[in-house]
């Protein structure tokens, strides 16, 4: 059956968009920076408009100074895109769970005008993909009072939550562009190709495994070669799967839900990645309230939850989101997955973060910097990895987190943390 596609141009679909509207803006590798452009042209009508999204990709525009009249950014996220603006007060950051974000929807917490999404081509029975971003966008386009689609040859059509028919679509609109790509595997240096083959080590065959962003969790995959039947339960991944895929290492075939499925909610990568998942039915791109949902996560066994982090105290609080006052990231779903690999049978729930940083700044530290937020508390936290090793906290009380944690701290910060410890617990560990 063939479909009419009535598209339109970018300035009449956004015409539509008034001031004081709160607007949904698809983020990740989707992230409609068309659509970005096009706003900050009709910038000189607007007022207050409030855009919220997770992470976005690229130059998104509307962030500079000039703008702050005509867009307000309430981020739930603070990805490289918005980070100035957001430590500058021209932008705001809403702490929440991943897993939750879809509520503020569905409760109407954050009742939506819009939603600018970046699509696939409709297929031959009228239905668009949201591609690799399915996350929290799967909720913003079911209660959005209207759906603006960027409509882009280059968005995967992925299987999973993500297909929307253009019945939905209020404006259409037709634009080429490539999506946004990173390279985590270009990034990765020694050290984390260490933590990489410790955690390797904690991986039982037949595991489960969810890997958070950056370049450690792409370490551990470059260390997984000579693992066997190794499933995949995420929320999101980038290229590093994709030889394990093909060389039968990732093949998911023990999983108690969703078996013989790679389950992830977003992928951000290269060209690459976003080819390998177009059409792939081996892919389940599902909604972020039940990827990231702690009670399906330990669903499975044997779930491996590998996070980052920026600093670790000695009692082991982990902040994963903050540089002191300065705000870095977002809660994101570390907790949702920590959690949920704790209450999985045999379970572990990882946190691997280098020693110092490349500035050789300690990142095993005696005390969190002031206004630091802490992601994962220390009633979470069970394994933490450097690459001096595996300290393992869970059971243990202060003193004996405080010594574990030494132990794999840079050996020229090991002195200066025994000393804050007989400050702290008066007795030497």
């Amino acid at each position: 059956m063939v479909h009419p596609y009535q598209y339109v141009t970018a300035e009449e679909a956004l015409s539509t968009i008034q001031s004081n509207h709160r607007i949904f803006v698809h983020g990740s590798a989707c992230t409609p920076l068309y659509f970005f452009k096009k706003l900050a042209e009709q910038s000189h009508r607007l007022k207050n408009v409030e855009l919220v999204f997770i992470t976005v990709q690229g130059d998104i525009v509307i962030d500079q100074p000039q703008y702050a009249d005509s867009f307000h950014i309430n981020c739930m996220f603070v990805s490289a895109s918005v980070r100035d603006a957001v430590n500058n007060g021209r932008a705001d950051f809403i702490p929440v769970f991943l897993s939750d974000i879809p509520d503020l929807f569905n409760k109407k917490i954050l009742p939506l005008d819009a939603a600018l999404v970046q699509v696939s081509p409709p297929d031959q029975h009228g239905y668009c993909s949201l591609g690799v971003s399915v996350d929290i966008a799967r909720s913003a386009v079911n209660n959005a009072k209207r759906i603006i689609a960027l409509v882009n040859p280059a968005v995967p059509r992925t299987h999973g939550d993500g297909l929307i028919h253009t019945d939905r679509f209020f404006k259409m609109v037709y634009h080429e562009e490539p999506l946004p790509e990173v390279d985590y595997g270009a990034k990765t240096g020694k050290n984390e190709l260490i933590i990489g083959k410790h955690i390797a080590e904690l991986i039982d065959d037949g595991s489960t495994i969810q890997m958070g962003i950056g370049t450690i969790p792409d370490a551990v995959l470059k260390s997984l070669y000579n693992h066997k039947n190794l499933g995949v339960h995420t929320e999101m991944c980038s290229d590093g799967v994709i030889d394990l895929m093909e060389k039968d290492v990732i093949n998911n075939k023990f999983k108690k839900i969703h078996p013989n499925k790679f389950v992830t909610s977003f992928a951000i990568g290269t060209k690459k990645l976003y080819d390998y998942v177009n059409d792939n039915p081996a892919f389940a791109f599902l909604d972020i309230d039940y990827v990231n949902d702690p009670h399906v996560i330990r669903r499975n066994n044997k779930v491996m939850a590998i996070n980052s982090a920026i600093e670790v105290d000695i009692t082991g609080q982990v902040c994963a989101d903050s540089i002191g006052q300065i705000q870095f990231s977002g809660i994101g779903g570390q907790m949702d997955f920590m959690r949920g690999a704790a209450l999985s049978e045999g379970g572990k729930p990882i946190i691997a973060l280098t020693s110092r940083t490349a500035k050789g700044v300690p990142r095993i530290v005696p005390h969190l910097r002031e206004s630091a937020g802490v992601v994962t508390t220390r009633g979470h936290i069970h394994y933490v990895v450097t690459e001096f090793g595996v300290a393992y906290l869970y059971g243990k009380n202060l003193r004996q987190r405080a010594k574990a944690l030494i132990d794999i701290a840079h050996p020229d910060d090991r002195e200066f943390l025994e000393k804050n410890c007989y400050d702290r617990f008066k007795v030497f560990i």
